[in-house]
């Protein structure tokens, strides 16, 4: 049977840099605003991942998959990918969890990629209902990264989360983080951000780390009707 090693991102230089895309057997973390195409990119792993004839478990933690921008990204292949993503659609964080503490139930030897998109909303929903229980939140939170880690390392499978952001601002200077940063940036091996530009389509991304260790590289992407891919300045 074919070795797959990576899941590429169908990005040239992130790809280039990771070695081919996100390593089998560890955790990935996209993150940023709303439209910076977050769920496009992962969209785009789970059909390289299918290009390659193995599935995809995508759980959909805040809606945002659709169909038709999955037709739009697999485009001559949708018929194909669409076979092999199996789409998990919890409604609140027990949900979610039940999910995670099952994979074993849901992912066989012929899956290569989860993606939870995005791992932070159903928590950060909890949150806003019960900011009494956020400790015990952030706790449930570290103990679901600590079960898909461990999962994707022992079965062989990529990790890929994404999260949303958070306002933060430290001696005068304003920026954003991932909502729980602490907790996903601990567990991932691969970060990258996803910041937006004055160009809508125009997308600047940090690759903040890497499991080569190399120093972080920003690079720009354009969004387009059929995904993300790298821009040349002209």
């Amino acid at each position: 049977m074919y070795l797959l090693q990576r899941i590429p991102t169908g990005c040239k230089i992130i790809d280039e840099i990771l070695g081919g895309g996100i390593s089998i057997g560890g955790v990935g973390l996209i993150y940023g605003e709303a439209e910076t195409g977050k769920t496009t990119l992962a969209m785009q792993c789970a059909v390289n991942c299918a290009r390659k004839k193995f599935k995809t478990l995508y759980m959909d933690s805040d809606g945002s998959f659709s169909a038709r921008r999955l037709s739009n990204v697999a485009r001559e292949y949708f018929e194909k990918v669409v076979q092999l993503i199996v789409l998990a659609k919890p409604d609140n964080l027990g949900e979610q969890t039940l999910v995670i503490d099952r994979l074993a139930d849901y992912v066989t030897k012929d899956f290569k990629l989860i993606i939870i998109d995005t791992v932070t909303s159903l928590y950060s929903a909890k949150v806003a209902e019960f900011p009494e229980k956020t400790f015990e939140l952030n706790r449930e939170l570290s103990r679901q990264m600590a079960c898909l880690a461990e999962f994707a390392k022992t079965q062989k499978v990529a990790l890929l989360t994404t999260s949303q952001v958070r306002a933060v601002f430290n001696r005068g200077y304003a920026g954003v983080e991932p909502v729980a940063t602490r907790v996903l940036k601990f567990w991932a091996d691969t970060i990258i951000a996803m910041k937006p530009t004055e160009n809508p389509r125009i997308i600047k991304a940090v690759l903040e780390k890497n499991p080569k260790k190399r120093k972080p590289l920003t690079c720009y992407l354009e969004i387009g009707e059929t995904g993300i891919r790298d821009y040349s300045r002209p």
